[in-house]
């Protein structure tokens, strides 16, 4: 478990979604409403909650977590984006699990959490 008082942290959602019925909408969602920095990239440019979706990859600085919900071929295109950033973990959400890519993430001292990040947030556990 990944138990934490500090409440801002820097989050990408990774698969970031302007439909409301997609689970990376309610993350981006939850995550603002919580008081958490957002980055979002998803296929399509749009806006959640005053959080612009970008479609490519853009600069990361000083993130906390990465919040996964691309599956597992798609994810692939992300490997070094992610591993180069270096943030302190990584979410795989129900649906994103991807062995090859957790061994790549704890080769590199990141940890990796296969969770979902709406649950964590709402027990309090992000």
């Amino acid at each position: 478990m990944y138990f934490c008082t500090m409440k801002n942290k820097k989050t990408l959602v990774l698969g970031a979604s302007t439909k409301p019925d997609r689970y990376a909408y309610k993350a981006i969602t939850m995550l603002v409403d919580k008081g958490h920095s957002v980055l979002a990239i998803g296929q399509n440019a749009g806006e959640v909650t005053g959080i612009k979706i970008q479609t490519k990859a853009i600069p990361l600085k000083n993130i906390d977590t990465v919040s996964l919900y691309l599956n597992p071929l798609r994810q692939k295109d992300y490997y070094n984006y992610i591993v180069e950033a270096q943030p302190k973990r990584v979410i795989f959400n129900p649906g994103t699990e991807n062995p090859e890519f957790y061994q790549l993430l704890q080769l590199n001292n990141i940890k990796v959490e296969v969770a979902c990040t709406l649950v964590l947030l709402t027990t309090n556990q992000f």
